[in-house]
């Protein structure tokens, strides 16, 4: 390599030095043996044990546990998809880091590409590349546990980067990068920050495009149009089979139409649901005042705080101390919160000045994305925009948290911020129009955070959504709402300074009392030591724990211990916590329960309709053989047996043919499921034929279990209709007789039936999905088409470079 080589790839491996020693110092823990305690994670666990432990044991893919709700598939849980060598180029990008320190990395590195690829200074790429990285909802979804919402947060300037630069006369370059950074954004798999992706891309196509009419190159625009469009194929074809199973399970799940009349007609969420985390109007100003609405649900106060001088008054100092270690201190527009989204002080400010000296498409690209994120992220507080993307834009109606959105806001801010840098050191504007231009953007945001330091009950009322629960306890409330304007005085002040510093640092620029590097420098540590101190408010070394605990989130409990003793295949329900919404059940049992945004919406139905009201018959049908419930004297959980669940398959006497699921349901309510049955009348052709009455004398038992393999053998004098205690899927579930295949139904509302035939058989169901099959071998050849395109690219841009 010569010198001349090495000379122009210094300055990157300084920058990707610099981002390594910012990921190793915030996740040092992490390199010193602990792990993150992320809830999510811990869920996960919880939710993924039978397959890990299925996929350590035989090195192949369950596809399907049983572990949650009765039996679900496993795709939006863990699958390895294997052929899709994305996971290698991941790997490599982020230097094999441990989760989530990589996420950090990678986010840095793909918003300082996108800054180099349009000829940034690299101090300034790096000052915002940490603006992006370390915005604040970053660091909240990361403790959190929402692994893949941080993994594609982090590509999402990679993406643009390929477009803007294909949209620039770079085509191949620039088609390879989209087609490798869209496919890598595909593999982080959170289709909800995709979607959001792809809406600000479709804007800055048609920004794009009436900048190419103006400038009469419509030639060159449709031309990077077909070149992207062919990447973003590319980019699908590696991700195709985990795309292909997800799409073909999403008609089963809560987001997939019900076949109840009672249901609104809906092929999508609730709106209400979907909206019930929608920042409120004012709450957008914690992107300049990180603790504008108080911070996260629980924040932590000091002694010296009103509500512990309060506390310790009236009921005593160890009260005191317990309260305000989780005090309710946010008074926004969301149920709860683990933080605010902080996009950081001296980013807004340069923002503002960026709307006044950024030129051409890009500034009104900008400002659309960052004013159409913020607003959408309203909700239900702008029910007229909200109720439009829901009613016409196709699958927005699938996503809940709304205020997701804002992750848009969270990329356009930096990125105008430093095209406002790089517009203002760039000699193309006057120096005058420039002192003007930096003034204003001055009074507006600093004269802004000033505002709120004098007088922020102006326009707060510091009053929480929880705050009716405390209503007989005034003296409280009075004392918290203290504490709530203490908070944000502190914090707009706190904003103003990191404000006033950028302006002073800009100003003497302009004075050439500082030279450009320096200034690029000062903006990039300013910008570190701002951000730095807000994202530990809510991601610290306190969050961490030893590597066993975070490995093994759940403990046996004694109850746990009583029913693992029993090595047979059947379900527990655990009523001492959260059923429907707790995971650690599953870590150790097949459960009733769980915990997944993606349930089978029949088996939603069936705890709406059935098990809420305890139908015993129903969690009999289900095999629920344990009941984990609290023993009010012991203190603790323990185990009752149900001696009425009826195992894994029995025969039933007689069954019910029903129009429809209205009917399927309401039966359900009265049947009596160890002897009867109810079958839609869809199925009815594979009962004909077949005569009520039970064989008293005959026989159907489990002989092997696996998680995506069952078998039986069955003995009767006669056919009869078995009903099997797992759930019915009709998408790769394959029935099978002495080895040949064999229909067979769903009955009960969820679950499998079957004709069986008389005398001697052994009775086989294999979970067999031909879309994983198919959609590997796709996923292998397009992801090599890939490589070598991305290699082709570089190869020859190195070539002309």
């Amino acid at each position: 390599m010569n010198q001349s080589v090495l000379k122009r790839l210094q300055p990157h491996l300084i920058a990707c030095l610099v981002f390594l020693g910012i990921t190793v110092v915030y996740f040092l823990p992490l390199f010193q043996g602990k792990q993150l305690s992320q809830h999510d994670i811990a869920q996960w666990l919880g939710m993924s044990k039978e397959i890990i432990d299925f996929r350590e044991s035989t090195g192949t893919e369950a596809l399907w546990t049983n572990s949650m709700f009765g039996g679900m598939p496993a795709y939006q849980i863990s699958v390895v998809y294997a052929s899709n060598l994305m996971s290698y180029v991941n790997s490599i990008l982020t230097l094999w880091l441990p989760q989530p320190a990589n996420y950090l990395f990678l986010c840095l590195l793909g918003f300082y590409l996108l800054l180099i690829s349009l000829k940034a200074d690299f101090r300034l790429a790096i000052a915002g590349a940490i603006a992006y990285a370390f915005c604040s909802y970053f660091f909240v979804v990361i403790v959190a546990g929402h692994n893949s919402k941080a993994h594609a947060i982090a590509l999402m300037p990679m993406v643009i980067a390929g477009v803007l630069m294909t949209y620039r006369g770079r085509y191949l370059l620039g088609g390879a990068l989209t087609a490798l950074a869209l496919s890598l954004q595909i593999y982080a798999n959170h289709l909800q920050i995709t979607y959001y992706l792809a809406i600000a891309i479709g804007l800055l196509v048609i920004a794009e495009l009436i900048q190419s009419i103006i400038e009469k190159r419509i030639s060159n625009f449709t031309k990077a149009s077909a070149v992207l469009a062919i990447g973003a194929v590319l980019a699908v074809m590696p991700n195709i089979t985990n795309i292909l199973a997800t799409y073909e399970y999403g008609e089963y799940t809560t987001r997939g139409a019900s076949e109840l009349t009672a249901k609104k007609v809906s092929t999508g969420l609730d709106k209400d649901y979907a909206t019930g985390w929608s920042y409120g109007k004012l709450e957008t100003m914690t992107l300049l005042i990180p603790d504008f609405k108080g911070g996260s649900s629980t924040y932590a106060l000091s002694e010296k705080s009103a509500t512990f001088k309060a506390i310790n008054e009236k009921a005593g100092e160890q009260q005191a101390r317990d309260f305000v270690k989780s005090a309710p201190l946010y008074w926004g527009d969301q149920p709860m919160t683990s933080g605010p989204v902080y996009n950081g002080a001296i980013i807004f400010f340069l923002f503002v000045l960026g709307m006044m000296i950024i030129k051409g498409n890009m500034r009104w690209w900008l400002l659309s994305v960052t004013v159409l994120s913020i607003m959408l992220a309203w909700g239900k507080n702008f029910p007229e925009l909200t109720d439009f993307f829901f009613n016409n834009f196709p699958g927005y109606n699938k996503f809940r948290a709304v205020s997701m959105t804002l992750v848009l806001a969270s990329l356009t801010l930096p990125f105008a911020a430093m095209l406002a840098v790089m517009s203002f050191t760039s000699g193309g504007i006057d120096k005058d129009i420039l002192k003007k231009k930096l003034l204003y953007a001055f009074y507006i945001t600093g004269g802004f955070c000033l505002l709120f330091v004098l007088v922020p009950t102006l326009f707060c009322s510091f009053n929480g959504l929880g705050d009716e629960q405390l209503k007989q306890y005034d003296w409280l409330l009075i004392a918290l709402k203290q504490d709530r304007e203490s908070i944000l005085r502190t914090d707009a002040f706190r904003s103003f300074f990191f404000i006033a510093v950028a302006f002073g640092m800009m100003w003497f620029w302009l004075k050439d009392k500082i030279k450009t590097p320096y200034l690029f420098i000062g903006l990039a540590f300013f910008i570190i030591v701002d951000m730095w101190m807000v994202d530990k408010r809510y991601l610290s070394d306190k969050n961490f724990v030893s590597k066993s605990k975070a490995e093994r989130p759940f403990d046996k409990t004694a109850a746990d211990e009583q029913i693992l003793l029993d090595t047979s295949y059947y379900r527990v329900m655990n009523t001492t916590l959260s059923t429907f919404n707790d995971a650690s059940t599953s870590y150790f049992h097949k459960s009733i329960g769980g915990y997944h945004g993606a349930k089978l919406k029949r088996y939603q139905e069936l705890i709406e309709g059935q098990i809420s009201k305890s139908n015993m018959n129903v969690l009999n049908m289900l095999n629920a053989k344990y009941f984990i419930v609290q023993n009010e004297q012991a203190g603790q959980p323990i185990a009752q047996q149900n001696p009425g669940a009826l195992g894994n398959a029995w025969f039933v006497n007689s069954w019910k043919i029903v129009k429809n699921a209205d009917q399927e349901m309401a039966a359900l309510d009265s049947l009596n499921t160890r002897s009867e049955a109810v079958i839609d009348e869809r199925f009815v052709d594979e009962v004909k034929g077949l005569a009520p009455g039970i064989d008293s004398t005959g026989t159907i038992k489990l002989t092997k279990y696996a998680p995506n393999a069952l078998s039986y053998t069955s003995s009767t004098s006669k056919d009869q209709l078995a009903v099997f205690s797992d759930i019915y899927y009709p998408e790769g579930w394959n029935a099978y007789v002495d080895g040949k295949p064999a229909s067979h139904i769903r009955l009960n509302y969820v679950l499998r039936g079957m004709k069986i035939p008389s005398g001697n058989h052994s009775i086989d169901f294999k979970f067999e999905p031909t879309v994983y099959k198919n959609g590997e071998r796709i996923a292998l050849a397009s992801s090599i088409v890939l490589l070598l395109l991305v290699g082709f690219a570089c190869i020859r841009e190195a070539k002309q470079e």
